[in-house]
Formats: structure tokens, C-alpha cells, sequence
């Protein structure tokens, strides 16, 4: 007879898999290149680093990473240090070398967010997010009003969604339900609370949003609805051919900077 998921170990597994995301560390060379920057986050360490503006000074970068990744990707973005910005970059928590046992998805990653800007000097201030980094940058720029854009690339709408679409298909909804009270327990978070369309109703910052048109892991509809509940300035480029963590490729950059260029030149 067929075992009952709901009832043994199966949900406790999907609890894990959405809390513990694999820890992708930063190769030695690349560290020893750029440093390490300790930032103190919600009661937890961050590890990070700061790539300095050149020429004139208009202002910081902060650059959210995706899930199951690290600060690495940020030297994308590297490219707008010439443009006068600072670039601030971290490994979120439970991610790379920074502290932290579980991801909560921006629960607590948008308070790790609001205590790093305490120590941004540099005016005013852009965050750039990529996947599990854009929800984040989202549901932070809802409540902290020092963060004067975002660009959001292929964010997610809201975790329940997003992880009944990627939950495999031999769990059942029971299990599905199960896994998420076992992962509030252990994480200390409420799943419903963890919602960039939420959010966005509340959000008074310009905001680009960026999505792969055949983004299969984080569909299209997902940025489209937070484009839909945003109140304020915003725009939506879907990147053709893309994939998922395929938006921030080199040929849209040119339209990210002009975007950035325009917000800051209007503050």
C-alpha cells in the first residue's frame, strides 16, 4: 500500500530543501581580488565587499544575489562603478560565507537589507536583485524609503506560489501544506507574509522590472502581476530568448543604465 507523504518523512524533506538552499562559495582567487567586506545584518554576520565608484560620485549600488548562489555575481553589475557608483554586494543569509541557517526568502533578508544601508554613506541608493535578490530588494523598498530604485530581475510574486510551481509533482497538496508549517517552525517566519505583489502596492520608488520570456522556473506572469500592483513609476522589459538568471545579460545593461540614470538625474 502506498505510503501516505503528507503523513512521513517527505514533508519534512520539502521543509529543508526551502530552507537550506545550497551554500555556493566564492572562489579563493576571486576574494583575494576584490576582499571581504563583515557586515552585520539582523542578527546575523554578512560577508560582503565594496568596489569603489570612479570619476564623480553619484551614489551606491547595492546588488542582491539569487538563491543558491553568492556576491560572485554581482561583478556583472561592476560595469556601473564607472559610472560613479560605489557597489556594495553580500552573500545573503544561509548563503556563500555569511551567517544564518535558513532562507526565509525576505522575511528577515529585507531587515538584513534595512541594518547594511545603516552604513551606506554614499547617496542616493539603488539596489539591483536578481531572483531570490529582486524579491528581496522588493519587499524592502516597501519599508525603507532610503532606497530610492529598484531594479527587480525575474522575482518571484510570492513564496507560496512560487514553490507550489516548483514543488515536485509527487507531493501532494497535503504535504505541500505540511512542509510549510514545518518550515515556519523552524525558520521562525510566516509563508504568507513573504509577498512582493504585496509589497509592491506600498512601494513609492521608480521600479525597471526584468524577465526572461521563457524563464521556466519563475515564469513571465510572476513579474507581471508585481508590475500590475505597483502604484508608482515602473517599467517591465522582458529580455527575448531568456531564461531564468538570463535578464541581466549584456545586451539589456545599456537599457538598465539609462533607466538608473534617468531615476538619479530626477532626484
Amino acid at each position: 500500500m502506498a505510503a501516505c507523504a503528507a503523513c512521513g518523512p517527505i514533508p519534512g524533506w520539502a521543509a529543508s530543501g526551502l530552507l537550506h538552499p545550497s551554500r555556493r562559495q566564492l572562489d579563493p582567487a576571486i576574494v583575494a581580488k576584490y576582499g571581504t567586506l563583515t557586515l552585520q545584518g539582523d542578527g546575523v554576520t554578512l560577508e560582503g565587499w565594496k568596489l569603489p565608484a570612479r570619476g564623480t560620485a553619484r551614489g551606491t549600488i547595492v546588488y542582491l544575489h539569487g538563491v543558491a548562489d553568492n556576491r560572485g555575481s554581482s561583478l556583472g553589475a561592476a560595469r556601473l562603478t564607472e559610472r560613479g557608483f560605489d557597489l556594495l554586494a553580500y552573500d545573503s543569509r544561509a548563503h556563500g560565507s555569511s551567517g544564518g541557517d535558513a532562507c526565509t526568502y525576505g522575511y528577515y533578508e529585507k531587515r538584513d537589507l534595512s541594518r547594511v544601508l545603516d552604513l551606506v554613506e554614499r547617496q542616493p541608493i539603488v539596489v539591483i536583485g536578481s531572483s531570490l535578490g529582486a524579491a528581496v530588494a522588493l519587499q524592502a523598498a516597501a519599508e525603507d524609503d532610503r532606497i530610492k530604485a529598484v531594479v527587480a530581475a525575474e522575482s518571484f510574486s510570492d513564496l507560496e506560489t512560487i514553490a507550489r510551481e516548483r514543488a515536485p509533482t509527487f507531493l501532494t497538496n497535503g504535504s505541500i501544506r505540511k512542509a510549510f508549517a514545518i518550515a515556519e517552525a523552524q525558520g521562525k517566519f510566516v509563508v504568507a507574509d513573504v509577498s512582493p505583489v504585496r509589497a509592491a502596492a506600498r512601494i513609492h520608488a521608480p521600479v525597471l522590472l526584468l524577465h526572461g520570456a521563457v524563464d521556466r522556473d519563475t515564469s513571465l506572469s510572476h513579474s507581471q502581476r508585481i508590475f500590475d500592483a505597483l502604484a508608482g513609476s515602473k517599467q517591465l522589459i522582458v529580455v527575448p530568448s531568456a531564461g531564468h538568471n538570463q535578464a541581466l545579460q549584456a545586451s539589456v545593461w545599456p537599457r538598465i543604465e539609462a533607466w538608473i540614470d534617468q531615476v538619479v538625474g530626477s532626484l
